[in-house]
């Protein structure tokens, strides 16, 4: 099973190729990631046309796409989204979202319980509590920093590194700082083959974007003189 991982919704941008074999074992065949919050959709599309060379296949050879579906800045996450789609749709393969804070999460390897912690902007964080890598205990959440309940555990994330005067001792150690797509796909085919449900290539927004339609226009009294 080959399978496309990419994730757009930190200021990295990530992708990674990976397969599982007839065993279920994992094979990471290629991967890049650079941190470049301003040109998600510049970086993307190049990333990925360099790994199926650099993994020595085409795009008609995937099974799964993978793609982080947040939460994350609006403008950043529409670009791993809108290119997930069009390319299961193009290649007619299933695409499937991974909350970007799993992905992280996973990457930590850790085996105790543990807070990922992502910038959110505004002064706030996107924030999970996880009893290990695979294991998350309820619901992605924002808040401000000094206001998210960490329970005094260990922090990873960019959000831990940028906030660590507020948080504390628990953020010392934040690595790693952004998710990676390696983790992604390891994480979505590991679930894949374990015939678990993964969520639909849909955002996950946490709070109403800044941009709203503009209301009708105010009635304007005309003066007869």
């Amino acid at each position: 099973m080959l399978l496309l991982a990419f994730d757009t919704a930190t200021p990295a941008v990530t992708a990674a190729i990976g397969e599982t074999g007839a065993d279920g074992s994992f094979t990471l065949r290629a991967s890049a990631g650079s941190v470049d919050a301003r040109r998600h959709g510049e970086l993307l599309g190049p990333t990925i046309a360099r790994l199926t060379e650099e993994a020595g296949i085409v795009l008609a050879d995937l099974d799964h796409i993978a793609v982080g579906i947040g939460p994350g800045p609006y403008t950043g996450l529409r670009v791993g989204l809108a290119t997930a789609h069009a390319l299961a749709d193009a290649l007619g393969v299933p695409c499937h979202g991974v909350t970007t804070l799993d992905a992280l999460a996973f990457a930590t390897g850790r085996s105790e319980p543990f807070v990922a912690m992502t910038d959110a902007r505004r002064k706030e964080v996107f924030w999970a509590r996880y009893d290990d890598r695979l294991t998350r205990v309820g619901e992605v959440r924002v808040d401000r920093p000094a206001e998210a309940d960490t329970g005094g555990l260990a922090l990873v994330g960019d959000g831990a590194r940028m906030y660590a005067d507020v948080l504390g001792a628990g953020s010392a150690a934040p690595d790693p700082l952004h998710p990676d797509a390696a983790a992604m796909a390891e994480l979505a085919l590991l679930r894949l083959g374990r015939g678990e449900e993964l969520p639909p290539p849909n955002p996950l927004y946490l709070r109403r974007p800044d941009a709203v339609e503009p209301g009708a226009p105010k009635k304007v009294r005309q003066w007869v003189k």
